[in-house]
């Protein structure tokens, strides 16, 4: 350990900590069964999942064992190295659930895709710290994109749409470094764009845009800059209207269809593909303010909920631990979020700040995305909730991102 192990923001360590703990808890309840004989069973999820914690700790040694610099210097071959094992899936790959998103080793399954976002991180925050300057150029934020499009894009095509969509969460230390709001706007536009054809289909989304266009004309008193840029939008948003149809029945699988059908009412599937996130949703609801008590959820102990250990371990907080429960775990992710968010405005070194809003927007993504699909509100797109939901590769993936930071904070040159 080094000598300045006293500047190590050990706020953020303890939520760490207690989110992993509580996870575990909640891992253990949505696997227990009559066979358990210990809680280190290696034969049992929760058996498996402590083993992966214990490993935690002596990876977090390691990251805060080694110099600051070192992450900084090697970023781009983190970045490369990344590269190279979620290409080598389309190789070496085992299909699971669709998607050949892991490498198989006997019985040990690992997924680079976690990884690869801390290598995106650690590139984009090299890139953006040697430009030394915010990221207003056309050629600076074209050469950003495809830092953060390429590891995305791949795992997109394997297909894990899931893993994907997190890359979106690198905007956010973009928009802090300079990038204009107008790329978010556009982003909102067609996601609104989308859902309202999906809805009402495209003449009624065309009509509807045509008028606000007009209604913002008038309001900026029929400026002529202002006139052509909304035109331009418009005429984009209509574009892509019309090509809603073929996108969502020709890209989109049929099981992402059926999400976005029944997220959006216009089909009801409680026992087919809708069927995990109506009994999450019962759980929840079943857990009323204080829950029913650790490992007395009816819905948990009857595996009502499929793959409750993974995407779907918060229905075990809500049913088990109820409302207040929940809270309080909500209240962790959001104090660690910003808490990140503060250590990165107190750094010197721009590497430093880009990563740590990287982090923050990592987590910030998976956190709301994951309770978003398990109440009910966004499409079941295989996000995993960070230190909670099961697997040794999304734990260490998401230890390793945070313990970097933590690792790069404790090298700042500034106190306070």
């Amino acid at each position: 350990m080094p000598k300045t192990i006293s500047q190590f923001d050990w706020l953020s360590i303890l939520v760490y900590f207690l989110l992993v703990i509580i996870g575990w808890v909640n891992i253990y309840s949505a696997s227990l069964d009559d066979t358990a004989r210990s809680f280190f069973d290696l034969d049992q999820i929760y058996g498996k999942q402590m083993l992966f914690i214990i490993l935690s700790v002596f990876l977090i040694v390691i990251l805060l064992s080694l110099e600051a610099k070192f992450y900084e210097r090697f970023s781009s071959i983190f970045y490369i190295i990344s590269l190279i094992s979620i290409t080598g899936l389309f190789f070496f790959g085992k299909t699971i659930n669709g998607a050949t998103s892991w490498y198989a080793i006997g019985s040990f399954t690992f997924q680079p895709a976690e990884f690869a976002k801390v290598g995106t991180a650690l590139a984009l925050s090299k890139f953006i710290s040697d430009i030394q300057t915010n990221i207003h150029s056309l050629s600076h934020q074209f050469q950003a994109f495809i830092i953060i499009a390429l590891p995305a894009v791949i795992i997109l095509m394997q297909p894990d749409a899931g893993s994907a969509m997190v890359y979106a969460a690198f905007f956010f230390p973009l928009y802090r470094e300079g990038l204009s709001g107008g790329y978010l706007i556009v982003v909102v536009i067609g996601v609104l764009v989308f859902v309202f054809t999906l809805l009402f289909g495209p003449i009624w989304v065309s009509v509807g845009a045509t008028i606000l266009v007009a209604l913002l004309f008038f309001l900026k008193k029929k400026r002529i800059a202002g006139l052509m840029a909304s035109l331009s939008l418009l005429i984009v948003a209509i574009a892509l209207s019309f090509s809603v149809d073929y996108i969502f029945e020709n890209i989109f699988e049929q099981r992402h269809r059926d999400r976005f059908n029944i997220v959006l009412g216009k089909e009801v599937d409680n026992r087919g593909i809708g069927y995990n996130t109506n009994q999450s949703e019962i759980a929840i609801g079943s857990g009323s303010w204080f829950g029913k008590g650790w490992t007395e959820g009816t819905q948990t102990k009857g595996n009502f909920v499929p793959e409750q250990h993974t995407d779907y371990i918060f229905s075990t907080v809500g049913e088990e631990w109820g409302f207040v429960g929940s809270a309080v775990v909500i209240f962790l992710f959001i104090f660690l979020i910003l808490r990140i968010i503060h250590l990165a405005e107190r750094q010197k070194s721009q590497f430093n700040r880009v990563y740590g809003y990287s982090v923050a927007g990592i987590l910030f993504l998976h956190f709301f995305v994951n309770i978003g699909m398990v109440i009910g509100i966004f499409p079941t797109v295989g996000i995993p909730l960070p230190f909670f939901s099961y697997g040794g590769s999304g734990l260490w993936g998401f230890t390793i991102l945070l313990f970097i930071f933590l690792k790069l904070d404790s090298d700042r040159m500034s106190f306070w």
